[in-house]
């Protein structure tokens, strides 16, 4: 039904759209309490850093990507950008920090989200698009449904700082399984150079022996 590098792809979205689904109803609140200078209006406000510079920067990445190779690596690269935002959450005592990690946040999903895509694209099977799509929209749906209570339970409980760190956590395992991704398609692209070295070798071996038949 799917492909190994679709499981992986989807697995790593499930990691970490779980763990930001740990704090996305959560983030305004500590904001408003948590933050100096924050409220309502700010948290507003860093909302929109986030989406102006996914927006800004997805578009012309996307361009270079399609011509470029490596995209797996620029995809692990946006999962880690992401991964960071959660811990400076952790350390945020003022809106600029807060700041600080939305524009770290859009940047880490505008090299993420079109590589994702990609991938994710040029994998699907032919004929099984639509059903291939509602398998992973129903699976990031449920895990995201399912931490939003989680993590409200877990900031009311043990606080914001265990509840962030549990969703920095989250998209770093959501990371380590590109890693995985990653060390396949280097093992692939390894396996191609050795085939087409041992080729050349053996054309260079059946040139000589054509060569001294010839004499």
């Amino acid at each position: 039904m799917m492909n190994r590098t679709m499981k992986l792809l989807m697995l790593s979205d499930i990691f970490v759209l779980t763990g930001f689904g740990l704090i996305q109803l959560i983030l305004a609140i500590f904001i408003n309490q948590g933050v100096t200078g924050g409220s309502v209006l700010t948290a507003g406000i860093a909302s929109t850093i986030f989406l102006l510079t996914k927006s800004v920067i997805q578009l012309p990445f996307a361009k270079y990507i399609d011509d470029h190779g490596k995209k797996t690596r620029w995809l692990i690269l946006g999962t880690l950008l992401m991964a960071v935002v959660p811990i400076l959450y952790v350390t945020a005592d003022s809106m600029y920090k807060i700041y600080l990690a939305e524009l770290i946040y859009g940047l880490g999903s505008g090299l993420a989200y079109p590589t994702w895509l990609g991938l994710w694209s040029r994998n699907l099977n032919q004929g099984q698009e639509s059903f291939q799509w509602s398998i992973y929209s129903t699976s990031t749906g449920i895990g995201t449904a399912a931490t939003g209570t989680i993590g409200a339970a877990m900031a009311t409980i043990t606080g914001f700082t265990t509840t962030f760190l549990l969703a920095g956590v989250m998209c770093l395992l959501g990371c380590i399984t590109l890693f995985v991704l990653e060390s396949r398609s280097s093992e692939r692209v390894g396996d191609h150079k050795t085939a087409e070295a041992h080729f050349r070798r053996s054309r260079r071996i059946f040139s000589a022996l054509e060569g001294l038949l010839k004499l």
